[in-house]
């Protein structure tokens, strides 16, 4: 709350004095406690006079020859955010407040706002001091690019209370927090990532073999090979479906290099993790960058559908070649061509998992920010389970139609 609106004026002790203007010389006139009675007189004296100051005002007194009435004000309680002070309104002889009073009111709550523009759900911007501090009261140490950010720009105090728990954490946890800069910066955004990517890759195994064994039917066993293959492939693309579109803290300035490599940096960086990704003070998106970064992800994902096809299909088809040579069979299906198998993974990947993921993480993050969440964690964490269960059921069956569409399986 800014410092005009917690301005708080008490009226201790209130009277109205009848006052003739004709004999105001004579009088001994009490008006915030005296002080003023030499400024009184001279107003009196022309009918009409005007008190006020910056913070308060003060109506004019009416312009006649007959009585006045003038409220007299003791006291004035002043709360300018700092636990409160009374003041007398006489003490200065001025009827001023003193500095930083509700003349500033406005100014000061701008202040402040400015101040608060870079806190979010990661709390405010501690100081290189501040920080040094804290990792030192926890006997840690930080990574050099976070050591440069607390020099540079400062670190929020809840990236910076996550990474100290976290580094302390059990092998591999605590090592990879402390090696691995792509997955600690996930983990500080979103300490929930590694139960999602275990949920996915759990729900993913389960759902594939029923989505297989349903859609081959009684060629499930002739076809053992393919599904074996789609299985391995799917372990190792959930990982990079999970891990691409997980929001990812911000630490320290964006990359200065003026060459090729360093532009693309930038305006990669620029886009947010996901379509749907939470805007947060000093980090904004527009909708052309949401839009580009759906076709971003969409190439990663299709470039890692297909290194991932390769292997997964080579690996497949060495097993498949391997069994026929040892024993034939009329039930045998024809080896999947590779490079096809693999261009199937990169598209399917690039536009199908690209576009359902992209929902999925926007459908978490509002249930995440709901205040029923807030209370109950577990809310959220079975909307995931819930969701990513739906989801994965209807890819594998999606990426059979695909499969058997294009002439792959």
């Amino acid at each position: 709350m800014s410092s005009f609106s917690c301005l708080n004026f008490s009226l201790h002790s209130s009277s109205y004095l009848a006052i003739d203007s004709n004999s105001c010389s004579g009088r001994n006139v009490l008006f915030l406690e005296r002080k003023f009675s030499d400024a009184f007189r001279r107003a009196a004296s022309r009918a009409s006079f005007s008190l006020g100051n910056r913070n308060s005002n003060f109506s004019s007194v009416p312009q006649e020859v007959g009585d006045l009435s003038v409220k007299k004000e003791e006291n004035v309680d002043l709360d300018d955010g700092n636990g409160g002070s009374s003041y007398s309104s006489g003490s200065g002889g001025s009827g001023e407040f003193p500095p930083g009073g509700g003349g500033d009111g406005g100014s000061n709550g701008d202040g402040n706002k400015d101040e608060n523009d870079g806190e979010d759900e990661f709390g405010p911007l501690l100081k290189y001091d501040e920080i040094v501090k804290e990792v030192e009261a926890r006997g840690a140490s930080l990574p050099t690019d976070m050591l440069e950010a607390a020099k540079s720009t400062g670190i929020q105090k809840v990236l910076l209370d996550r990474y100290l728990e976290m580094q302390g954490s059990i092998w591999p946890l605590g090592a990879a927090m402390k090696s691995c800069s792509i997955f600690r910066n996930i983990m500080l955004a979103d300490p929930s990532f590694l139960f999602k990517v275990g949920t996915e890759i759990i729900i993913d195994s389960c759902c594939a073999t029923f989505a297989e064994v349903q859609k081959r039917g009684k060629d499930f066993w002739a076809e053992f090979e393919l599904y074996a293959a789609d299985l391995l492939v799917g372990v190792v693309v959930n990982v990079a479906l999970v891990g691409m579109l997980a929001p990812y803290a911000r630490i320290g300035k964006p990359s200065t290099s003026k060459g090729l490599l360093g532009k693309m940096t930038r305006a990669y960086g620029a886009l947010p993790s996901s379509v749907f990704e939470a805007e947060r003070p000093g980090c904004s998106f527009s909708v052309r960058q949401r839009i580009e970064t759906y076709f971003y992800k969409g190439v990663l994902y299709g470039t890692v559908g297909f290194m991932c096809g390769l292997v997964g299909q080579g690996i497949a088809n060495v097993i498949m070649t391997a069994k026929r040579t040892v024993k034939k069979s009329e039930e045998d299906v024809p080896v999947p061509p590779l490079i096809k198998s693999a261009a199937l993974w990169g598209v399917f990947l690039a536009v199908s998992s690209n576009t359902r993921y992209q929902i999925i993480n926007g459908m978490e993050r509002l249930v995440e920010a709901s205040p029923v969440a807030r209370r109950i964690p577990p809310v959220a964490m079975a909307f995931t389970v819930g969701v990513r269960f739906a989801n994965n059921i209807y890819g594998g069956m999606q990426f059979v139609d695909w499969a058997r569409l294009s002439g792959v399986q």
